[in-house]
């Protein structure tokens, strides 16, 4: 069993229909597709540069969501903030370890890993930042140790000035 669709071409009664929006038969012919091939090529490129540059601002989106958890989780030592604030410590940390491949499908070629810098920048930068907040959070947690106090086991003790007998 076949169709023909031959026979509905001449006494069709969609043959007198407009064109469907954004249809065009100048680029339905030959000329068209060989434009249209290097105008998508370019565009290609350039959608290719819109993502890099998402990819790299995608640490600073994420950072009211992060700061929102840290804020949640409380102040005090508790095993779901430690919890909390390993996993956000350690995200920049792998991000930074692991920039080529997270860049690696907007760059030109597979091997180019000096392509992108300004993107990489930007994304390392962004990395620096939530990492520098989530260190303040650890500050205010008590569990950098920046005080006096926390270093008094390295310091030593002077020889008293006078001498009671």
């Amino acid at each position: 069993m076949s169709l023909d669709y031959a026979s509905l071409e001449g006494s069709s009664r969609w043959k007198n229909l407009p064109s469907p929006p954004g249809f065009s038969k100048s680029l339905s012919s030959r000329q068209g597709a060989v434009k249209t091939t290097a105008s998508s090529a370019a565009a290609y490129d350039k959608l290719k540069d819109r993502r890099s540059w998402d990819m790299a601002i995608a640490p600073a989106k994420s950072l009211p969501m992060q700061a929102f958890m840290l804020y949640m989780s409380g102040g005090g030592v508790q095993i779901f903030s430690m919890g909390i604030v390993a996993m956000l410590l350690f995200t920049p940390l792998k991000n930074i370890a692991s920039i080529n491949d997270a860049f690696k499908q907007f760059a030109p070629s597979p091997t180019a890993f000096s392509t992108l810098l300004p993107q990489k920048f930007v994304y390392v930068l962004c990395n620096i930042v939530t990492l520098a907040v989530e260190l303040w959070k650890c500050r205010s947690m008590g569990l950098l140790p920046l005080g006096t106090g926390d270093w008094l086991a390295f310091e030593t003790r002077g020889e008293p000035p006078e001498l009671s007998i």
